[in-house]
């Protein structure tokens, strides 16, 4: 193993910065090779993440039949545990235990209960789709049950993956770890939508079962091998008599000032503007524009690439000293431009436009999440980044998956109105609910620059540019 990690990181770093924007995030206490190791649990919550809001809502919704109010609720359920984020760093952080670790048993737990999640989903979507003898209301249950311990696994080993990445990073290095996590997670999300489109061309239950269990071994697999000897025992840190801080306290001293409250909302208005489709892009394509079951998968590969390539040029922006506020703002108008295309691929027919759209999605998402995450980092005084973090991430998941719900709901509620003539005649098709929520979704992308606007230059979170080489490296997660 060591010798593999020499190996890796002599490779990766002959490439250099300019090619590899991480070729510098290697230190002589972490070493490139281990932290790539660690980085594989961002690889199975990448995969995770593109089973439940890519390909299943796409399977569930047009091979299996379901209703799509019902996929958006289920899909949605994961995030019911997105808030408690914050609660698990911090607990993690001060957590009591004579074995003296305090990341490994949450990451660990979070493993077991995302491998319990997706062993038993496929059986119960199967009972869900009315193919079997069971009752439905055993299907409704088990699907429910699955997603909620898949997000509650999510969530934990992520968290506590990123800051046990954070606790064995160097200080200065820290940032640039982290960012190197983060693009796992999208890389992640990149190879497991080309696999599972592959896997899953030519659509059956058994194909979908198979695919679902693999997930579950893999993620397994995965998270054993990130896991294995990276965190050092230290019982001083997780004696049961040391004195802990307090989590309000901690708080009130993050929330002072009105700022931070304008930035999260303008974190919620954005996040619902862009994540609203989750559910619906590729039964939208399969359904308006006819895609197969593996060319809707892909549209998550489009996503994630757009998302990458919005992640460099942002890095590379910020390095010049670029507003962090503009830049979300700039990613606003990206998917303002992105949902317009959309819309316009049905009457149109063409699956090219609706691609460039779906990319340009992921492009404008990419610098949204970028720009209002350097701006919370402007918060995190006084040793408080992960609070800061967290409650930017707790706002972003939370806004995410009250919009995944609300997006299915939208669309099945038009497409009825619409069926029925309520709407008139020209509007009496299923292009309609799609229309819908695409249009919301555009209303709150222009609501999120109102939100951002006044905070656009604001002298306090104005960026310098640096002599040294900022990159994709410098994001902070």
């Amino acid at each position: 193993m060591q010798r593999l990690n020499e190996h890796l990181a002599a490779g990766w770093t002959r490439l250099g910065p300019r090619f590899l924007p991480f070729a510098d995030v290697a230190d002589a206490g972490l070493p490139l090779g281990q932290l790539l190791r660690l980085s594989l649990f961002q690889v199975s919550v990448g995969m995770a993440v593109v089973l439940l809001t890519g390909t299943l809502n796409r399977v569930m919704i047009v091979e299996l039949g379901v209703s799509a109010w019902l996929v958006a609720l289920m899909v949605s359920l994961p995030l019911v545990f997105a808030p408690l984020r914050v609660l698990i760093g911090f607990r993690s952080d001060n957590h009591r235990s004579l074995l003296g670790w305090r990341r490994v048993p949450y990451i660990w737990l979070g493993t077991l209960i995302q491998f319990g999640g997706l062993a038993i989903m496929p059986f119960a979507l199967l009972i869900l789709s009315g193919d079997s003898h069971g009752p439905v209301w055993i299907g409704h249950a088990g699907a429910a049950l699955a997603f909620l311990l898949v997000g509650a696994g999510l969530h934990t080993t992520q968290t506590a993956g990123l800051a046990l990445a954070t606790d064995l990073a160097p200080k200065h290095v820290r940032p640039r770890v982290v960012a190197l996590l983060y693009v796992m997670l999208l890389v992640g999300m990149l190879v497991s939508a080309l696999i599972f489109g592959v896997l899953l061309d030519g659509f059956s239950e058994v194909k979908l079962i198979q695919v679902i269990q693999g997930a579950a071994v893999t993620t397994l697999f995965l998270n054993v091998i990130a896991l294995w000897k990276q965190e050092a025992r230290d019982p001083a840190k997780t004696a049961p008599d040391r004195d802990r801080p307090g989590l309000r306290e901690s708080w009130e001293v993050l929330s002072e000032g009105g700022r931070l409250s304008r930035l999260l909302v303008a974190v919620g208005l954005g996040t619902a503007g862009f994540s609203m489709q989750d559910i619906l892009l590729e039964p939208y394509g399969g359904e308006i524009l006819g895609l197969t079951v593996g060319q809707t998968t892909v549209l998550t590969a489009l996503l994630a690439a757009g998302a990458l390539a919005g992640l460099f040029l942002a890095a590379r922006w910020l390095g010049r000293g670029f507003d962090p506020y503009r830049l979300a703002a700039l990613g606003a108008l990206a998917g303002i431009a992105a949902f317009s295309a959309v819309i316009l691929a049905a009457p149109l027919e063409s699956a090219l436009l609706f691609r460039v759209g779906t990319a340009v999605i992921g492009f404008g998402g990419g610098l949204f999440v970028v720009g209002t995450m350097t701006a919370a980092m402007e918060f995190s005084g006084s040793g408080q980044s992960g609070l800061a973090l967290g409650a930017w991430g707790a706002v972003q998941a939370t806004a995410a998956g009250t919009a995944i719900a609300l997006g299915g709901l939208l669309r099945d509620g038009v497409s009825a109105l619409a069926n029925e003539g309520v709407l008139g005649q020209a509007l009496a098709t299923p292009i309609t609910g799609y229309g819908a929520v695409y249009q919301v979704e555009i209303i709150l992308l222009f609501a999120t620059l109102a939100a951002i606007g006044p905070l656009v230059g604001h002298v306090g979170v104005r960026r310098t540019p640096s002599s040294a080489k900022f990159g994709l490296a410098e994001m902070p997660g």
